[in-house]
């Protein structure tokens, strides 16, 4: 069961169980909310690729309640809440788990250790930070135009 938050105006927000089928969930709803929004398909590619990794990644290490949120700039290219030059779409994935993840590098071999390697690759600026009730990592894809 997804728990819809906010979907309206310049913020979306869904809430998703930490079950398997939440990530395709969440990737559904966060290319339904780009293309409501009138945003790029090769953006909207991206930030479904970055938030399905992020997703996993809390699915896999956390067993509560997985926040996924997305925040376009509004016309003067500012995002509510967030310093940062140009315009950017960001998105955050949240989880109650308190522990930051870490950068690695994968082996050729190796089926997992790729994502957060995929959002610094992709992202023009990403982060995490800690909650009160766990923590969110953060990224910002820039918009064209």
């Amino acid at each position: 069961m997804i728990g819809v938050t906010d979907t309206e105006g310049d913020c979306a927000e869904w809430s998703f169980p930490a079950v398997p089928g939440s990530v395709r969930s969440a990737r559904h709803a966060v290319r339904d909310a780009l293309h409501c929004w009138g945003l790029d398909a090769a953006l909207g590619d991206v930030a479904v690729l970055l938030v399905s990794e992020l997703v996993t990644n809390s699915l896999r290490y956390a067993a509560g309640p997985i926040g996924v949120r997305l925040v376009r700039p509004q016309a003067d290219g500012v995002v509510p809440g967030v310093r940062s030059a140009g315009r950017a779409l960001l998105v955050e994935v949240s989880d109650p788990l308190p522990d930051v993840p870490t950068e690695r590098t994968a082996g050729p071999e190796d089926e997992g250790g790729r994502g957060l390697q995929l959002v610094a690759c992709s992202a023009r600026r990403w982060g995490t930070r800690r909650g009160k009730s766990g923590k969110t990592v953060w990224f910002e894809l820039a918009l064209p135009g």
